[in-house]
């Protein structure tokens, strides 16, 4: 059978494969914000529950100091600190080793190691603040992922800056764990909430765009593991901007 626009079979056609993959996309991004969401809720757990029973004690006991009491960090506190970044390398680097289960148990492990890293907010902020800021973070995530997910424009030539914009952060903290330098901290601060709103974008685009690339084509295996490291890319751009506008607008504990 031929098909013309005057019989109307390829555009019916045309319509029918559009609709489907339209379909297909938008179901694979929910998964993907799913498993977003369901880190984050599980990290924010963990955090809460450490930070408010006695478990706080493994990792920031109070010990008398020559000013008084306060918090100190414990060995456990600091494998707790670096021990998501790990994680990070082990799901980045076995993207193509790691079966489906394996790469779902091993953000599931590192959701809580990350919960497990960020309990000592609780004993900075107030946490009247702390969900303030979450809920800005969430509202701030929420419309520059959209804007990723709808916009003609080509983010795509924004990476490498954005790429560079975030080696310059990591740099720049690390320096400042020795200067302690409020402006410095207050100029990271700056510059990273548009580094990772821009990367919220960015990586939104990037996974809408991989999707028929990849995705589409690897069939319901493929898109099972492929959407636990998109989640990882969005997950990590929430947590690094929630983190940077808590230092920006989060309101200290007066003890």
């Amino acid at each position: 059978m031929a098909f013309s626009p005057q019989s109307g079979a390829y555009p019916r056609a045309s319509a029918a494969t559009t609709a489907v993959y339209d379909a297909g996309l938008r179901a694979y991004m929910l998964r993907v914000y799913n498993w977003m969401a369901s880190g984050l809720l599980l990290t924010g757990a963990v955090a809460f529950g450490i930070a408010n029973t006695s478990l706080i004690n493994l990792f920031y006991p109070l010990v008398q100091t020559p000013f008084g009491y306060a918090h100190h960090a414990t060995a456990l506190a600091m494998i707790s600190i670096f021990a998501p970044l790990a994680f990070v390398l082990v799901l980045s680097l076995g993207v193509n080793r790691l079966s489906t289960p394996a790469a779902q148990a091993l953000f599931w492990v590192f959701c809580a190691a990350m919960g497990a890293s960020m309990v000592n907010i609780f004993l900075v902020y107030t946490s009247e603040s702390i969900v303030r800021v979450f809920f800005i973070t969430a509202a701030t995530f929420a419309a520059t992922s959209l804007y990723g997910y709808t916009t003609r424009a080509d983010l795509t030539r924004f990476g490498s800056f954005l790429f560079m914009g975030l080696i310059g952060i990591i740099i720049a903290s690390l320096v400042n764990m020795f200067l302690a330098s409020s402006a410095l901290q207050f100029a990271v601060s700056i510059i990273g909430v548009l580094v990772f709103t821009g990367l919220t974008a960015y990586d939104t685009q990037r996974i809408k765009l991989s999707y028929q690339q990849f995705v589409y084509a690897e069939g319901f295996d493929g898109a099972a593991k492929r959407s636990v490291y998109d989640a990882l890319s969005l997950y990590l751009n929430f947590i690094n901007l929630f983190m940077m506008l808590l230092q920006l607008m989060g309101n200290r504990n007066s003890n």
